[in-house]
């Protein structure tokens, strides 16, 4: 895992967003464009992985013929990424998603071996010229999700399941909130982290522990569905995350914030099959292009919920009402945004501490 300090840079490192002169190349020549894909963990039929999965079928059903798809799942952040990366590239895969933050130095590093090859990482910040990265606004989803717990929570007292404290996970917990204080001011969000990614085990015991502590709805920032099935045990609320969790809790799911890779993955096949493509330093797509909505919206939501979230969605892709919109404030009371003022790119890229109505601090934080 990347030292909490590391990310520090992202704001220097994702300020200049240019294109990366590289022309699309198939390395293996002739044949099908081969595309390789790198999971963290296994695919399932929920999460993180399941999602970039749905992405990768959506690539063969797009491009039949035209493309062959390989994909090797739970392979662990570090030495591991780094061999199976360098044996995609070296079987012939001219193209290669690697979907986990924690792959981004073994990403750059195989890159760099193999210049031929194109390469895409999923939410880092470190490019080459055949390397570019790419990212969901999942902070969208994290905040509509808010919505919807501020208006069905009854204590006010809203819990997180957290991976890792790096930002897009920081920036997840904060829209979360946002949301939530939107039409609840008094509403709280409390963290547990469980440092992984996918471990339902530990996934389950953060949330039966923020359930006991108060919380009645729960978002999570993993992969499993436990939180889910953890809440419907205990007669609580929570939300599907980076897929539908539907079948694991029907009577917790309020509704599932769901992540639609194949929209980028189904361009750039497309683009390198044309041989137009060009890596970009930092591509990162929301609501506006059909990469992250909330959906799947339960059935004990009362109508009005629902229209707000229809709402909330609108302002969030005409930019008449974005996510992190001053005035916001730091846990301490400090302004951070001012009214009428939107947080820039590159300082939510770079979000290393909670808002106001987020309890405890970051480890490793100030």
């Amino acid at each position: 895992m990347t030292d909490r300090r590391t990310v520090l840079k992202w704001s220097a490192a994702l300020a200049a967003t240019t294109l990366l002169p590289v022309s699309a190349v198939n390395a293996q020549g002739s044949g099908p464009l081969r595309v390789g894909f790198v999971y963290v963990g296994p695919v399932g039929e929920a999460g993180w992985t399941y999602a970039h999965d749905l992405g990768r079928r959506a690539v063969e059903a797009a491009f039949p013929g035209k493309v062959k798809t390989t994909f090797i799942e739970s392979v662990a952040e570090g030495a591991d990424a780094e061999r199976v990366i360098r044996s995609l590239a070296q079987d012939g895969h001219g193209l290669i998603f690697t979907t986990s933050f924690g792959y981004m130095d073994a990403t750059l590093k195989v890159a760099r071996q193999f210049p031929k090859g194109v390469f895409q990482h999923a939410t880092g910040y470190k490019t080459a010229a055949n390397l570019g990265t790419y990212d969901v606004r999942t902070y969208e989803g994290a905040y509509l999700a808010g919505v919807v717990a501020g208006r069905m929570s009854k204590s006010g007292k809203l819990g997180v399941v957290g991976s890792h404290p790096i930002p897009e996970v920081i920036r997840n917990i904060n829209a979360y909130t946002l949301g939530a204080r939107s039409v609840n001011p008094a509403a709280s969000t409390r963290v547990i982290w469980v440092n992984s990614w996918f471990d339902p085990g530990k996934e389950r015991q953060a949330a039966l522990t923020l359930l006991a502590q108060g919380a009645d709805v729960l978002m999570q920032n993993t992969d499993s569905p436990a939180v889910l099935q953890a809440a419907q045990e205990k007669g609580a609320y929570a939300f599907g995350w980076d897929s539908d969790m539907y079948a694991y809790g029907p009577k917790a799911q309020l509704a599932a914030s769901e992540i639609n890779w194949g929209v980028w993955y189904a361009k750039v096949v497309g683009e390198m099959l044309e041989g137009t493509f060009k890596p970009q330093q930092q591509v990162w797509y929301g609501l506006k292009e059909g990469a992250i909505d909330l959906g799947h919206l339960g059935d004990m939501l009362p109508s009005d919920v629902k229209q707000l979230v229809a709402e909330r969605r609108q302002g969030i892709i005409d930019g008449s009402r974005p996510v992190f919109a001053g005035p916001l404030h730091d846990q301490g009371g400090k302004e951070i945004v001012a009214a009428g003022k939107d947080m820039d790119d590159k300082d939510k890229l770079a979000m290393n501490d909670y808002l106001a109505g987020v309890e405890g601090n970051v480890p490793g934080g100030k």
